[in-house]
């Protein structure tokens, strides 16, 4: 565990460094919008598409897995929802701590540290984990905040869903990346360097902005975000893990890259959708604040008992 440890080290303290920049005001708010912009739409997606076009959509997409996934992660969310309805929290509520449950940083976290420690072996897995968390879990929570709010399902809400997809690159590099990979050809030398160099930007950007907008958090409502950063460092990989291994009899390197990627510390995209909808933002920023913390210590260890 210590060799992993060390290994991880270098991500966190990128992170770190962004955290103090952030915080001390030598990275502003503006500089840190701006730089998780261009991560977004131009290095990780840079990366995600280079991955994609470079393997068999076979390869990426494994019935196992994805059952195995969403077996785990529907366990964390259901048991997520029950507790906050123990504590008398409307269904709004309740789906937005569900999914602090079971949504990690697997687009800025996951991707560049796991990739790096664990292979391009491992991207299919992690890149099937980011799919269904942007398609299948962003769609549920707008599809239950919808229905609690207005009562309904408005006809408009498949085109706002579809949209808000397209406008998604990284779903967008993933998608044109795996129609590049079904037509057998190579990339052309020049436009496989650019990706490259491009995508080589996608960690340490993604790592300082991930520290830089952590310095804007606030560590309110501790009880339930402690119980929530539980629920996601060590519930939500223990649920995956158990599907993986016993009910879906996954190969046991991707049945390990899988527990490391349940073991990723909250998103930060939670958040945005917290402040969107306008639900439990306090929760949601202390939740992500306090996981990403812990997950110095956790995610190493994860790494080093099931995905090395």
């Amino acid at each position: 565990m210590l060799a992993v440890f060390i290994q991880t080290l270098p991500f966190f303290a990128v992170i770190g460094l962004g955290f103090w920049a952030g915080k001390t005001g030598f990275f502003s708010a503006e500089a840190t919008a701006y730089l998780t912009k261009f991560v977004f739409y131009f290095a990780l997606s840079a990366m995600l598409f280079n991955f994609s076009a470079s393997m068999p959509a076979a390869e990426l997409f494994d019935l196992r897995v994805a059952l195995a996934y969403l077996w785990g992660c529907g366990v964390v969310y259901a048991l997520t929802m029950a507790v906050a309805f123990a504590r008398r929290r409307p269904l709004t509520e309740a789906a937005m701590e569900a999914q602090v449950a079971v949504i990690g940083n697997t687009g800025f976290l996951g991707v560049p540290m796991l990739v790096l420690l664990l292979g391009e072996a491992a991207a299919g897995t992690i890149i099937l984990v980011l799919a269904i968390d942007l398609i299948v879990f962003s769609t549920l929570l707008t599809v239950i905040v919808t229905l609690a709010r207005e009562g309904r399902l408005s006809p408009d809400l498949p085109r706002i869903l579809g949209l808000g997809l397209l406008k998604n690159p990284m779903i967008v590099a993933m998608t044109m990346g795996l129609a590049w990979s079904a037509t057998g050809r190579a990339l052309w030398e020049p436009v496989d360097a650019f990706l490259v160099l491009l995508g080589a930007a996608a960690t340490p950007g993604a790592l300082f902005a991930i520290g830089a907008s952590l310095a804007n958090n606030r560590a309110e409502r501790l009880s339930v975000a402690g119980w929530l950063s539980f629920a996601k460092l060590v519930l939500h990989p223990a649920a995956v893990g158990l599907a993986a291994i016993f009910l879906f009899e996954v190969e046991p390197f991707k049945a390990g890259v899988l527990i490391a990627a349940a073991a990723l510390p909250v998103a930060g995209n939670v958040y945005i959708l917290a402040q969107h909808f306008n639900i439990a933002v306090a929760r949601v920023s202390a939740a992500i604040l306090i996981s990403t913390a812990l997950s110095v210590a956790s995610l190493p260890a994860v790494i080093a008992l099931f995905a090395r």
